[in-house]
């Protein structure tokens, strides 16, 4: 006989619009780059820089559960829950578990570096407009180069630990029967009865969040 459960709300609207928005904006950031449509390619990066300045913000100062100190456990913690892969148990988290806290943290960090080497980055030789992102004028051409060698670094880095974390998923639904997508989509989850929802914040400190953010980059663009 199966333990009774109960449906928690365990996600935040911001968070969920984050999550899902920033995939949308990785895709498209990848797929202009390759195509060439820089405008859209630059755009795409403006809004990624956004969302993780925001979610970084939201990381100190939103919902309980969004935030570092809350998730973040020690390293040995998120090995050990490695180990227990192929355990099948219940489905006790409220936030991020140990390993996934880690995975937030260093897809936050490539994403941040991704996005602020872009800005300096250029693809032509030639230096044209349309070729070079938007302060790659205002460093020397060495700078440049090398934080373009960055960029295109980090990307292969970025897609890997984006792969670590889709086959994460399938293995916790497939092997653990926990299922991690459904509750990013609605923000509930069924979780054993008696389990503690986290407090959310609202979503007018997020706007305002989102809001700070946006000019941040808006003004390092402007006047770096």
């Amino acid at each position: 006989m199966s333990a009774p459960t109960t449906r928690i709300r365990i996600w935040d609207r911001p968070v969920r619009l984050f999550h899902w928005g920033l995939i949308l904006l990785v895709a498209l950031s990848f797929a202009s780059g390759k195509s060439g449509a820089w405008t859209l390619h630059y755009a795409s990066g403006y809004a990624i820089l956004t969302l993780v300045l925001f979610r970084i913000l939201w990381g100190f100062l939103g919902s309980e559960n969004a935030r570092f100190l809350h998730f973040l456990k020690s390293p040995l913690a998120a090995f050990r829950q490695l180990g227990r892969l192929t355990k099948r148990d219940s489905d006790t988290e409220t936030s991020h578990n140990p390993a996934g806290g880690w995975m937030v943290v260093v897809l936050l960090a490539l994403l941040l570096t991704q996005a602020f080497s872009g800005l300096f980055a250029n693809h032509d030789p030639g230096f044209s407009y349309s070729q070079h992102g938007p302060l790659a004028l205002k460093v020397t051409e060495a700078t440049s180069e090398s934080l373009s060698a960055l960029h295109l670094a980090v990307q292969r880095y970025l897609l890997l630990a984006i792969g670590l974390h889709v086959l994460a998923i399938m293995l916790y639904k497939l092997i653990k029967g926990h299922e991690l997508v459904m509750p990013m989509l609605t923000g509930e989850k069924l979780l054993p009865e008696g389990a503690k929802a986290p407090r959310l914040a609202s979503g007018r400190l997020a706007l305002g969040l989102l809001v700070l953010a946006g000019a941040a980059v808006f003004l390092f663009i402007r006047f770096f």
